[in-house]
């Protein structure tokens, strides 16, 4: 019987963190999120699996606020008892998502996250490990060097992206903030990147440990909600977990 967990998760109203919150609540599980929008995250998880928000009510703590407005002391409260903490955080595809701030939505709401989580773990007489997952994309590169070498015109596409686009620059700065996370026993984590993203229902899935596919004219790609699905197997799963721990998974359908 697979153990009671609580999951942090935030970018919950995303369109792979709605799939992560109803999975989580699915499979038994607590759930807390913070959301500038209540109504719109109920209404996400209704739109999923219809009445939703009404059967996992007692199971899901929402709180209303701006993640990055917080205080460091409310901050805290957020990741305090919970098991894991996920990021789904991304920017809104649009001008003003792009360009303007916070360029480092994602970097700072998981430095802040972690400073949380480790200062919780301060101040308990035997920390217990936490888990933290970073959802990024597969054109992020792995900081340790393993990935396969990318094509010269593939890295100048990477290049483009890095000085062109503020948020793929956010992505690869908050990895490798996590990917030198190694300071802290008590720490573990791991970097979900999912190759083209669509929308469709949960099926198969399998993890790689570096891209398989070139970054342009790929064949494969994965439904947001296996991408979730991916996260709540390595949540609740201890043999999954051990395997990608402190690594970077790629993730995509299964042919």
């Amino acid at each position: 019987m697979t153990a009671i967990t609580t999951t942090l998760v935030v970018g919950a109203t995303g369109a792979t963190g709605k799939h992560l919150v109803l999975q989580l609540l699915q499979r038994k599980q607590h759930v807390k999120t913070v959301v500038r929008s209540k109504q719109r995250l109920l209404d996400s998880l209704d739109e999923i699996a219809p009445n939703a928000s009404n059967e996992f009510a007692g199971s899901l703590q929402i709180q209303e606020a701006s993640l990055l407005d917080l205080s460091d002391d409310d901050l805290m409260e957020l990741p305090r008892h919970c098991d894991a903490t996920v990021s789904c955080l991304g920017h809104n595809i649009s001008f003003q998502g792009i360009y303007r701030d916070p360029h480092r939505l994602v970097t700072e709401a998981t430095k802040r996250l972690i400073n949380a989580i480790e200062a919780n773990q301060s101040k308990e007489k035997e920390p217990k490990t936490s888990k933290f997952i970073l959802m990024g994309t597969v054109a992020v590169p792995n900081p340790n060097g393993e990935d396969d070498k990318r094509t010269s015109s593939e890295r100048f596409v990477q290049f483009l992206l890095r000085y062109l686009l503020p948020p793929h620059r956010d992505n690869e700065t908050a990895a490798a903030y996590i990917h030198g996370k190694t300071d802290n026993p008590n720490l573990e984590w791991t970097v979900v990147r999912p190759t083209d993203l669509t929308d469709g229902s949960v099926s198969k899935y399998e993890l790689f440990s570096k891209p398989i596919d070139p970054l342009l004219g790929g064949d494969r790609s994965v439904t947001r909600a296996n991408v979730a699905q991916s996260m709540v197997d390595m949540i609740l799963t201890k043999s999954l977990w051990d395997e990608w721990k402190f690594k970077m998974p790629t993730v995509y359908d299964l042919n």
